[in-house]
């Protein structure tokens, strides 16, 4: 971390993400800031930076106000920015003078000549320039014009009690550590020097170490006995610490400072000690004689030893889970509709996945038969989201997932096995690239393992008339899963029987488009976000295995009319303009074509569902056309790149090549 304390010698910031202000006991509010200036300065390939102030901007403003105290000294304060992962700090020195410029000043001169940044990320209460007058308002209006961003980070409550540093000075005043420390994310602490006191402590069996505080307005917790930890040249030590006019001894009324270390006999008169606070023991109190206070000495330190030993515990556990909570959060979402024996058989092993920060939800499409009373009986660790009624596969899905916080969204078919290390290897690549915006996994057949799954394969493309195929399946011709596949390639659309897709994206977006009712509903969805600049990859080290038509088996009618229907509906939507003028007719005409095949085989009920299919398209054809323009303007929002990402794109046509060529496996092609 680069530490400046001048604004003369500041170098020249790369896509600077700066935050402001006081930051005073560097709370978990303020850390929410600084994780999200970390973020962004990772996103944008900058640099983030945090801009306070010293002295204190009180200290300036009312020089003769000496109630003030504060929670960190500014080296305090620099080693929490350092603690919580901040690239640059500038200390900026508070002056009269630069207490008086306006708050156009303080945009102009100070931020963006000194900053120039791409980011500015403020709390919601953060007010700046003369009279406090500039706001997030102010900062928002100047930045429609000077090329910046503006993002507000809303109020953080724990508990129910809104942060504050006021309120954490409240609890520290009033002995209640623990909730101080609580609401900081991190042990309150003082440092101090270590001066020679009178040797009282050590005549009690107590030595203790007197602590000198030079910044007269650090906050000192309340007189009384404190269980805490001891900083000694970077070595951790258990102790106790008094403060308090110590009213046992005659003629000692001065507030003194002394800690009692723990299994320690060092000589330290001259170093520097930090002290954390864990826990308040009790208040100060006189005693008759020497002997009682010896002897309350040691039932405290008694309390303050198994306090610290319950601490250590605690931050044991902690560390353990540290793991969990590092990684993204994940969330498998199962929709299910009437889908009890799959639950039965599969959602176990969706269970036993080896990923770590992992939550599972089934959400329920007004099943009929005993699906919920099943899973909450029996997968209590399972979260399930009663829908009440059946919404169809892309609606469920977006109503579910709008109740859903999460990094990640899997959306798993509840037909699908999937294996113990499946998750890692594909959340692994997309932290790795961000520009990644979906993902599938090796999709096998359930029912002949050693084959590629129709729902997916090993990665989805299309061609140029808008018909998809997958690396492994090309129309209903599955290949022998040798190994021919098993690169991580980018793809056109992954399979929404096992869809890894970021949160955020899937929201931004829209969702699926509810107008599907269920399939070809994640090809829309995946173009949408190749369009927005993204790429969509297969990682084939994972592997899952599918039973396919599960819900709705491939062969059915109904599946036809969703197929050519929704086709229709995709290209409508997705590919420019010039091009529909000729596709559209086209791949109208390659739907008869199929018809007169349906026809020579028989299959008289599918011809009925894709003449119901066109007529059904032309009656939403200017609906589609509305939302095509809202999902435009969706995409320009989160784009990445000023053009479309066609890689997984085939140029020629694979009717051509299956039909008249006879070209049956992707490797083929050319």
């Amino acid at each position: 971390m680069n530490v400046y304390n001048s604004l003369s010698d500041l170098p020249e910031f790369k896509n600077a993400v700066i935050t402001i202000g006081s930051f005073d006991g560097v709370h978990r509010g303020h850390q929410k800031i600084l994780e999200r200036i970390n973020q962004l300065a990772k996103e944008k390939d900058g640099e983030s930076i945090v801009i306070t102030f010293h002295p204190h901007p009180r200290q300036v403003i009312y020089p003769n106000d000496k109630s003030l105290r504060l929670l960190n000294t500014i080296d305090e304060k620099v080693d929490l920015f350092k603690k919580y992962g901040v690239d640059n700090v500038i200390v900026v020195p508070f002056t009269v003078e630069f207490s008086q410029i306006s708050a156009d000043e303080y945009i102009q001169k100070f931020l963006l000549e000194k900053f120039n940044p791409k980011t500015i990320v403020i709390g919601y209460d953060h007010r700046f320039g003369l009279n406090r007058q500039g706001d997030i308002n102010y900062l928002k209006w100047y930045s429609k014009e000077k090329d910046f961003e503006i993002e507000e980070i809303t109020r953080q409550d724990i508990d129910n009690i809104g942060i504050s540093s006021t309120k954490i000075r409240n609890f520290l005043l009033a002995g209640d550590v623990k909730k101080a420390n609580n609401l900081l994310n991190h042990n309150y602490s003082i440092s101090g020097t270590v001066v020679r006191g009178q040797g009282i402590g050590k005549k009690l069996g107590y030595a203790t170490a007197n602590i000198e505080i030079r910044n007269q307005f650090k906050l000192i917790p309340p007189q009384g006995i404190y269980a805490v930890q001891v900083i000694y040249r970077e070595e951790r030590f258990d102790g106790m610490l008094y403060i308090g006019n110590r009213p046992t001894l005659e003629g000692h009324d001065n507030q003194t400072i002394e800690v009692n270390i723990f299994d320690f006999q060092k000589d330290i008169y001259g170093e520097k000690l930090k002290i954390e606070f864990i826990d308040f023991i009790r208040g100060d109190e006189k005693f008759d004689n020497l002997e009682g206070l010896s002897e309350q000495l040691g039932k405290d330190k008694i309390v303050a030893q198994d306090i610290l030993k319950k601490e250590k515990t605690w931050k044991k556990n902690i560390k353990a889970s540290q793991k969990k909570s590092d990684l993204p959060r994940v969330s498998v979402v199962i929709l299910n509709y009437n889908g009890l024996g799959y639950l039965k058989k599969f959602l176990p092993t969706v269970c036993e996945s080896n990923y770590e920060n992992l939550t599972i939800y089934v959400a329920d499409n007004g099943s009929t038969d005993t699906s919920i009373g099943f899973l909450k009986t029996n997968f209590r660790n399972v979260e399930v989201i009663d829908l009440e009624k059946n919404h169809g596969f892309a609606l469920g899905y977006n109503l579910a997932l709008e109740k859903i916080e999460s990094d990640y969204f899997i959306l798993l078919n509840s037909d699908v096995e999937v294996t113990k290390n499946w998750i890692f290897p594909i959340i692994e690549i997309m932290e790795r690239d961000k520009t990644i915006g979906a993902c599938q996994p090796k999709i096998r057949s359930y029912n002949d393992k050693e084959y590629f799954e129709y729902a997916g394969a090993s990665g989805g493309w299309i061609d140029s008339l808008g018909y998809p195929f997958c690396r492994g399946r090309i129309f209903d011709n599955l290949e022998k899963d040798t190994g021919q596949y098993n690169s991580t390639s980018e793809i056109f659309w992954a399979s929404g029987a096992a869809l890894f897709i970021r949160a955020k994206i899937f929201k931004a977006l829209g969702g699926f488009d509810p107008d599907y009712f269920a399939h070809a509903e994640e090809i829309d969805l995946c173009w949408r976000v190749k369009r927005a600049g993204f790429k969509i990859m297969v990682r084939p080290r994972s592997v899952v295995y599918h039973v396919g038509g599960g819900t709705l088996d491939y062969l059915n009618p109904r599946k036809t009319y969703l197929n050519f229907r929704n086709t229709l509906f995709t290209i409508l939507k997705n590919e420019p303009k010039r091009k529909l003028f000729w596709l559209i007719p086209s791949r109208l005409i390659l739907d008869g074509v199929a018809g007169g095949l349906f026809l020579v085989q028989g299959k008289f009920s599918h011809i009925k569902s894709i003449l119901q299919a066109h007529f059904s398209f032309y009656g939403s054809f200017f609906k589609m056309i509305k939302k095509r323009r809202m999902y435009r303007e969706m995409i320009e929002k989160i784009s990445i790149s000023n053009v479309p990402n066609t890689e997984g794109i085939y140029r020629g046509s694979m009717v051509w090549n299956y039909y008249v060529k006879r070209i049956k496996y992707f490797k083929s092609l050319k």
